[in-house]
């Protein structure tokens, strides 16, 4: 048997293609509720009430310190003893945007304590709402200095889908092991998988690079 058989390579890539897009699904809604669940958290805590400032720290500390997978099941197999029963297409886009919106809420909240004082004294001294003022001063700042850690986050939360195997998501890995072992031959389709999330996280470590690159200019 050779080690690489092209044909059964040529064979086995329309299969993985279509998983792939699974895989973009979940990390491009995962990272819509990342990043808004992140910059919600953060200016939640701006408010700096004590006991909602308390909660978010301690839900925060709590989702980074607690491995990604057991989150994952937590949802997925205890919810439903509570009478919440969710796709595992929902449990991980639900999860893997919760865990990586407690990572992207400090990274806008670097960004927000970096606008310099005087912009919100500037807003105040203009009796400007409250809502203008995030809207329209402190965050048009805040957040394009945060854009490379950002988008670090969401390829990092792209290479992670993999994880979901372990609920049965059918993402693109979990499409090579079950192919793999239907055919015995897990070389091509692994292989592929691999070269797919090369091709797909390249590119944007390369636009992330970019942007730092810019910001820091």
């Amino acid at each position: 048997m050779p080690l690489w058989d092209w044909g059964y390579a040529f064979e086995v890539l329309p299969q993985l293609l279509k998983a792939l897009l699974v895989t973009l699904e979940i990390t491009l809604l995962g990272s819509v509720v990342a990043l808004l669940l992140g910059l919600l958290i953060a200016v939640l805590r701006q408010a700096r009430v004590p006991v909602l400032d308390q909660v978010l720290w301690a839900f925060v500390e709590f989702v980074r310190s607690t491995p990604l997978l057991v989150q994952v099941f937590f949802l997925y197999f205890a919810l439903p003893r509570f009478g919440i029963t969710l796709s595992a297409l929902t449990v991980g886009v639900i999860g893997l945007g919760v865990h990586y919106a407690t990572y992207t809420s400090e990274v806008y909240r670097a960004g927000i304590e970096a606008v310099p004082r005087g912009q919100w004294e500037a807003a105040t001294a203009l009796s400007l709402p409250r809502s203008r003022t995030w809207t329209g001063v402190i965050l048009p700042q805040a957040i394009p200095r945060v854009l490379p850690a950002l988008g670090n986050y969401v390829i990092s939360m792209f290479k992670e889908v993999p994880l979901l195997l372990a609920i049965s998501v059918v993402e693109v890995v979990s499409k090579a092991q079950e192919i793999g072992s239907q055919t015995f031959r897990f070389t091509e389709p692994f292989t592929i998988a691999g070269l797919l999330f090369l091709v797909l996280s390249y590119p944007a470590s390369m636009l992330v690079r970019r942007l730092e690159r810019r910001r820091v200019a």
